[in-house]
């Protein structure tokens, strides 16, 4: 035991009535052994220490490179105004491709892709032999589909028309039936 705070002795008297074995001298250096840590601190050999990892660099990789003057001039409108205007750019940008790449899709080409649609699902129930039960359903929704083309149709020959009186106001004098 320690009474006055000092540090743990490194060798303990056996408790036994054994004779204890002789120790070996306590003023020989201890041998260098990496793998094992001994209770008192020493200093390695150089040749130990460079066997080891501990002299071997890692590889520097630079990541992607940014452009500095742009990130100047962001730094710069941040400090100005408060609002970083190269985010409101880039966001408008996207949403403008975005716009750009899906085209708006006609609504005669949907109604007649939904009557292809459902003739199709008619067929196959025909087929199965459940065709009574959904004839009269889906010849309705064929019906309307085909009601709504009339009036898209009317709608565009009108336009047409408007177009083409605006561009020739004599009318068309190669049709004798107007």
């Amino acid at each position: 035991c320690s009474l006055g705070g000092d540090t743990l002795p490194l060798q303990c008297h056996p408790t036994s009535s054994e004779e204890p074995a002789p120790a070996a001298p306590a003023f020989s250096p201890p041998v260098c052994q990496p793998s094992r840590l001994s209770a008192k601190p020493h200093l390695r050999p150089a040749k130990v220490c460079q066997a080891g990892d501990a002299y071997t660099r890692e590889k520097f990789k630079p990541r992607a490179r940014r452009d500095l003057e742009k990130e100047k001039q962001r730094l710069q409108n941040i400090l100005a105004t408060g609002k970083d205007v190269m985010e409101h750019k880039v966001k408008q940008t996207l949403v403008e491709t975005k716009e750009e790449e899906i085209p708006e899709p006609d609504r005669f080409e949907e109604l007649v892709n939904e009557v292809q649609e459902r003739r199709e699902f008619l067929a196959e129930m025909e087929a199965l032999g459940q065709g009574k039960k959904y004839r009269s359903i889906i010849l309705t929704e064929i019906s309307q589909k085909m009601h709504e083309m009339e009036i898209i149709d009317k709608k565009r020959s009108e336009k047409m028309r408007e177009i083409m009186t605006k561009d020739f106001p004599g009318g068309n004098k190669s049709d004798p039936h107007i």
